[in-house]
């Protein structure tokens, strides 16, 4: 499965939506970060050029941060408009 990139939705404790976001923009795969509102705090767009390096991304750097309770990770599905 080759993709190009993924959806991370990020729940982070309160207060911290600023100084995790400045942490994800550090981050070489990450290519963009906003604080939404609605049930997730962040989304976050990664480019991924394999599972693993998606894998590698959010468990070892994303989810690492100090103050992200939990991720969810959504994948694009090629061919539709």
């Amino acid at each position: 499965m080759a993709f190009t990139h993924a959806y991370v939705l990020v729940n982070v404790e309160i207060g911290a939506e600023s100084r995790i976001i400045n942490d994800l923009k550090k981050i070489p795969d990450i290519l963009e970060a906003w604080v939404v509102y609605g049930v997730y705090d962040i989304v976050v767009k990664v480019k991924a050029d394999s599972p693993e390096k998606l894998k590698e991304t959010v468990s070892e750097r994303i989810r690492k941060i100090d103050g992200v309770r939990n991720t969810l990770t959504l994948i694009p599905i090629e061919g539709f408009p």
